[in-house]
């Protein structure tokens, strides 16, 4: 029987038959559309007032916190991962030793590898082995909990209980994860996250939390008068007074991309998040079967398609899907159902048995 929320979540979607790229944008909600054309008509006809725009925010940051199951003083708001993790780097001391994993995004990379010039060394190793190259000296952990190419999910426990022994912080995006799989971000030091993709959010907001603790290991370098503790008090100097909690750490907000964040967070934070998972590795799952590949613990396929053969014959009988790493990728999400998997599969089926069986053995 299928769960009452999926039910309320699936009726808040209109139906786009074959749409099969969470993992790229998410599809934005009947609330969102409207919320977002109600706050484009204001603004229009000189409605629009600054310090309203506050209420999104405020939603949003409620909402994502409830998602990820910290307090809303955990969280700060942006608007990319990029942003976000290069206050992460930044504080880095000089020579200071990153671990990350070699194919991951490189939204988590790229603020690391950017203070080489300062001695910050950054190790890249393939996700099996991330666990265990955590060793005494590392400084930082730096992943996706689920892989961008491919939909791999990291084993945190294991990487959790080996950066506790080397003393290793833990910084982890979550944003191909957050929205489809439940996500405990008091689990980490710091995690990141962009709304756009499985949050169903306009691009252009993210998320970062914070563990209290270490609030002040990390310099607020993009601090302005919304990092303030009293926002509409810290719009002129001289003096600076900023947020006692994680909101010291927020970049002043794309307003319009934050009236259709909060519905959006709103109504996936109210819903049974394992009845989610579940619906959409149950999809992802009967699509391994129908095409000979073995069962997996995520919502993301991965196909081979080095020519991208594969992925034109997909969009030829009506799917979405993305091409990554010489992949063609599938993600399942709440408006899928039954029919979006046989139309991919059938596209699948059709191939050369050839190609079927190279994207069987590469397949993760």
């Amino acid at each position: 029987m299928t769960h009452p929320d999926l039910v309320r979540l699936t009726a808040q979607f209109d139906p786009v038959p074959g749409y099969l790229n969470a993992a790229t944008l998410g599809l934005p909600t009947r609330g969102v559309l409207s919320a977002v054309r109600a706050g484009l008509d204001e603004w229009a006809a000189g409605r629009a007032s600054a310090p309203a725009y506050d209420e999104a925010v405020r939603r949003s940051r409620e909402a994502y916190a409830r998602l990820v199951d910290v307090p809303a003083s955990w969280v700060a708001v942006g608007s990319q991962v990029s942003v976000l993790l290069g206050l992460v780097a930044a504080a880095l001391p000089d020579g200071a030793r990153v671990l990350t994993v070699a194919e991951d995004f490189a939204s988590v990379q790229f603020p690391f590898l950017a203070h080489r010039d300062r001695g910050v060394v950054v190790r890249q190793v393939p996700l099996i082995d991330l666990a265990g190259s955590i060793t005494p000296g590392t400084d930082v952990v730096a992943f996706s909990l689920v892989q961008s190419a491919d939909g791999r999910v990291a084993d945190l426990a294991a990487i959790r209980a080996a950066a506790r022994v080397a003393g290793a912080l833990t910084v982890v995006d979550t944003t191909q994860a957050v929205g489809w799989q439940p996500v405990q971000a008091g689990d980490f030091d710091v995690t990141a996250c962009s709304a756009y993709k499985w949050l169903c959010s306009p691009r252009g907001t993210a998320f970062l939390t914070v563990a209290p603790a270490l609030l002040d290991r990390f310099r607020p370098l993009f601090a302005g008068w919304y990092a303030g503790e009293s926002v509409w008090d810290s719009v002129y100097g001289p003096a600076m007074h900023l947020a006692a909690d994680a909101r010291r750490f927020d970049v002043s907000p794309a307003w319009l991309a934050w009236v259709g964040t909060a519905p959006a967070l709103e109504l996936l934070a109210s819903a049974d998040r394992t009845a989610v998972h579940d619906h959409d590795v149950r999809l992802a799952n009967l699509f391994r079967e129908r095409v000979g590949l073995p069962g997996s613990d995520t919502a993301i396929v991965a196909l081979a398609d080095p020519d991208a053969a594969l992925q034109a014959r997909m969009v030829a009988a009506g799917c979405s899907v993305a091409a990554r790493a010489g992949r063609v990728r599938l993600s399942f999400h709440v408006w899928n159902d039954e029919n979006d998997v046989q139309r991919a599969s059938d596209a699948v089926r059709d191939q050369p048995r050839t190609a079927t069986r190279t994207a069987a053995a590469s397949s993760p």
